[in-house]
């Protein structure tokens, strides 16, 4: 995958869910373990309609519906394009979950202002180099805190084995981090990283959706 996750070859959203959750059943997690998805809608959003088939975002509100009823799913990313502003609103509206805005925002304060005015979303992914610098990534983040949202701070895909961000989720207290599958060497970084400050703290704040 591109992030080192493990992609088998799968036709549709519905194979893949079937399978994280017959994975996590089998291993004995259900308890323990829950699904976040990452839409990243604005990749196949085009003349107002999403996906192949031409879904109106209408179509598509439903067919998230559909699949959250079916599946054990607390967190969605970018659910729709980051300029569908109504849809956001109604998806997080309509549903009780943790609703992440990470093309929608950019890490940009400016755009999460308008985010939070018109409740386009409930959760900020952090990006340092989204932004460009660690104060205005603090000042997004403060900003989302502010607003009583959830903030995940996250890698990027062409990630490298600098494992700041472990330190800068831990320190913000923020109990979010994206980071990628537990494999190849830029991701095993963080968690590594992540497990040597468990080690020299036994008072850590772990955050929960």
């Amino acid at each position: 995958g591109d992030e080192g996750g493990f992609a088998p070859p799968v036709d549709n959203a519905e194979q893949a869910l079937e399978l994280l959750t017959r994975a996590i059943e089998e291993a004995g997690y259900s308890k323990k373990v829950k699904i976040a998805i990452d839409a990243a809608a604005s990749s196949f959003y085009h003349q107002g309609y999403y996906m192949q088939n031409q879904m109106s975002p209408e179509t598509f509100m439903q067919y998230y519906e559909d699949l959250l009823k079916r599946y054990n799913v607390v967190s969605i990313e970018d659910p729709f394009d980051q300029d569908d502003f109504m849809s956001w609103k109604e998806f997080t509206r309509k549903f009780r979950m943790q609703v992440v805005g990470d093309d929608l925002l950019v890490t940009n304060p400016e755009r999460i202002q308008v985010a939070a005015k018109e409740k386009l979303c409930n959760a900020l992914l952090l990006k340092i180099n989204q932004i460009g610098t660690l104060t205005e990534a603090f000042e997004a983040a403060n900003l989302a805190f502010k607003n009583r949202w959830k903030v995940m701070v996250s890698h990027r895909s062409g990630e490298t084995n600098d494992s700041f961000i472990a330190d800068l989720a831990v320190g913000l207290g923020n109990g979010q981090i994206k980071i990628g599958a537990p494999c190849r060497g830029e991701r095993v970084a963080k968690y590594n990283r992540l497990l040597e400050i468990e080690e020299g703290s036994k008072s850590l704040r772990y955050g929960r959706i």
